[in-house]
């Protein structure tokens, strides 16, 4: 149950002043947690923050004032111009003057009446708005605030500036946040002390009262001791809530898995090519967890190519040696089937029955695969969501192998454990996440990294060219298809759509069909699945040597011998699908070039992602770069998948107090595992107020 002190911040914002449905749903589309399933509530306003001010103590004579500037002004009336009678369209205006000069306060659909009565003629006033010049005669349209000299000490001096949206104002948006910040109840101090005094922190109120009527520019600046100790309370909300999860899957106990080594001998033996020294360091690594008690609950990151399916075939065939059954998962069908092609082979030479399970197999076929998973015939299963459906049920899983994290959050890292007896988990990714990153999303996990390329891999030559080259470009592969190689062609759309003009992969496939005939292969996500299996195949069998596909490649797809990828539209994408995406060539002994197409002209974003990608294959500087770039919230896929970002810390800006956060939540949960002392009690209102709700429900479950 959510404490009742908290009840004053989670009520619907309709029950605001001034916050009807409809100011609701604009209000819905600027707060920054993730509330796809439910309403926003006053406790998702206070995170709102002001991305700028508008600073009205800067107050210049009329002569002096800049064009574009917001400036407040100590005019003078002179007079009144009203629009003809009957002519609406012209405006209304107040001409008003000091020293330096005259300017035209102007107002549209005027009510005469109310400006005869705020503006008398002769009164000084105080008026504060945007400067605009044309042809020499400044003009200020709408001012914000309008005061006789008089009242003019109720102005706000500095005002904070929001992020809006189409039909909400800024005043009933700063109208309904003050009323959530009156809401606000006298809170404990959740933070460690020395934390607090370390870092200069207000408390919790006191910053957010600081960030909503800023008194100088700099008290909005996410670098103010304010925004940071509103961040600091975030990390450690997530941190918490992470390091309980951990907690959770490690208290279902694991058992050790010790095997005698036979079957993974056999598989290396059949490698045609001896391992890497980091896919040897993390075998070692994964084999030390494996042999422990506690559970196993470890991330391989491994850049794309780095060969992190053998070190997952080899952890697999360890869990079989120790009796048990392994699964691995994967977010596409195309991936859980190359997988498949991968390991099968290798498999079968240490004597291990292999089966592939997605949402394909159907009838006779499936059946025999849950069967034989459950009798505990096959030792090792591939397979995408299809493996959490409660039909499948295996004899004993020991080991479960999950294919490219950030598709899959706690709760389903959670519900393939409840698959067998607590089985360890290995979780891949071959997005290079930054090590900040992996404190955010994967603080529950311990990490082991794969560096280097399987030996004999060329380096990609990476080559920028302009659309308008692109008749040079064909003629270019016409000579490379006639020399025997395969070609990437990739595409961000599936077909043109009215809004947004890029060439789309069907209507490419069109026009490239005339040159290079049945050479030509199209594979998209709209496709059925055996259509694309089809087109997959011939490609790989060079039945087709050039395939048109949209980004559905980009994860995991193997053609050792493909040895161009031309990617349209780059600049439409970012730095870290980029390098998945040329991740697909440079897979075989040849040298192999990518080629980056774009539409000129380009912003400052694209431009630098375009260099850094001519300039490293290095995927894990790329992950640093994509997020200066980005920030974080892309770069985990979160804003696409409905998970959440960040609400008040910026990745790129807080990242130092991120360590300080998963160590403070490490010792804190040592000490009082389940919330229980007064800090721990306080704690549990900061779970509340992150929307961390599901790590108060773990303490109560556990």
């Amino acid at each position: 149950m959510r404490p009742s002190l908290l009840d004053p911040l989670f009520v619907p914002i309709t029950s605001l002043a001034g916050v009807g449905p409809k100011i609701a749903e604009l209000i819905e589309k600027i707060v920054p947690a993730d509330i796809s399933a439910r309403k926003a509530r006053a406790c998702d306003l206070i995170f709102v923050l002001p991305h700028s001010v508008i600073d009205r103590r800067n107050r210049p004579e009329i002569a002096l004032a800049p064009n574009g500037a917001i400036v407040t002004l100590e005019v003078t009336i002179d007079r009144h111009q009203p629009p003809p009678r009957g002519n609406r369209s012209v405006p209304y205006r107040v001409y008003a003057f000091d020293e330096t000069g005259e300017i035209a306060l102007t107002f549209f659909h005027a009510n005469a009446g109310w400006l005869e009565k705020s503006m008398p003629v002769g009164a000084e006033v105080v008026v504060s708005g945007r400067m605009e010049w044309f042809n020499g005669r400044p003009s200020m349209v709408h001012p914000d605030h309008i005061a006789l000299a008089g009242d003019a000490d109720g102005l706000p001096l500095v005002e904070p500036v929001y992020p809006l949206t189409a039909g909400l104002s800024g005043k009933v948006l700063r109208r309904a946040i003050g009323q959530a910040l009156e809401r606000i109840p006298a809170l404990p101090e959740w933070l460690d002390t020395d934390v607090a005094r370390r870092q200069s922190f207000p408390g919790f109120a006191d910053a957010l009262r600081r960030l909503h009527s800023p008194a100088d520019p700099l008290d909005v600046s996410p670098d103010s001791a304010a925004w940071r100790r509103l961040a600091y309370d975030e990390f450690l909300a997530g941190q918490i809530s992470l390091a309980l999860v951990r907690a959770t899957v490690r208290r279902a106990h694991g058992r050790p898995l010790v095997g005698d080594g036979r079957k993974i001998t056999a598989i290396r033996n059949a490698l045609p090519y001896s391992l890497t020294c980091s896919q040897t360091d993390a075998l070692a690594e994964i084999d030390a967890d494996l042999q422990r008690p506690e559970r196993m609950l470890r991330l391989l990151q491994g850049d794309v190519g780095s060969g992190k399916t053998v070190v997952a075939l080899l952890a697999m065939a360890r869990a079989v040696e120790a009796g048990g059954q392994a699964a691995l998962m994967a977010p596409t069908e195309i991936l859980a089937r190359q997988h498949f092609a991968t390991i099968a082979p290798l498999a079968a030479k240490a004597g291990l029955r292999t089966a592939v399970l997605t949402g394909r197999e159907k009838g006779r076929e499936r059946a025999d695969t849950l069967a034989g998973l459950e009798s505990g015939e096959i030792d090792l299963v591939v397979g995408t969501h299809a493996l959490f459906q409660e039909t499948v049920r295996f004899r004993d899983l020991a080991l479960a192998v999950i294919d490219e994290q950030h598709r899959f959050g706690v709760h389903q890292r959670l519900a393939i454990t409840a698959k067998g007896e607590a089985p360890d988990m290995l979780v891949m990714t071959a997005t290079p996440i930054p090590r900040t990153l992996v404190l955010t999303a994967f603080g529950d996990m311990d990490v082991s990294r794969l560096t280097e390329k399987p030996a004999g891999r060329q380096p990609i030559r990476t080559i920028t060219l302009p659309l308008e080259r692109l008749d040079e470009l064909i003629g270019r592969m016409r000579d490379a298809v006639a020399d025997g190689q395969k070609i990437y062609w990739i595409c961000p759309l599936v077909e043109e759509s009215e809004e947004v003009k890029l060439m789309a992969a069907e209507d490419r496939f069109a026009s490239l069909k005339p040159v290079f005939g049945n050479a030509l292969g199209l594979v998209h996500g709209r496709m059925k699945g055996a259509d694309k299996d089809e087109a997959m195949r011939a490609f790989k069998e060079g039945e087709t040597r050039i395939l048109i596909a949209t980004t559905v490649i980009e994860v995991g797809v193997d053609v050792p011998d493909a040895t161009i990828i031309v990617i349209e539209h780059a600049e439409r994408f970012g730095l870290a699908q980029l390098h998945q995406l040329r991740g697909r060539v440079g897979r075989g002994s040849k040298a192999s070039t990518c080629v980056l197409l774009y539409q000129d002209p380009l912003g400052e974003t694209a431009k630098r992602r375009l260099s850094v990608m001519r300039e490293t294959e290095d995927g894990f500087r790329i992950s640093e770069e994509d997020l200066k770039l980005r920030g974080e919230g892309e770069l985990l896929g979160t804003r696409q998948s409905g998970t959440q970002g960040f609400q008040v810390a910026r990745i790129e800006m807080h990242a130092d107090l991120l360590e300080t956060a998963r160590d403070d939540a490490r010792l804190l949960l040592a000490r009082d595992p389940d919330l229980q002392t007064k800090r721990g009690e306080a704690i549990r209102l900061l779970l509340y107020l992150f929307g961390r709700d599901e790590a108060v429900r773990l303490l109560r479950a556990g």
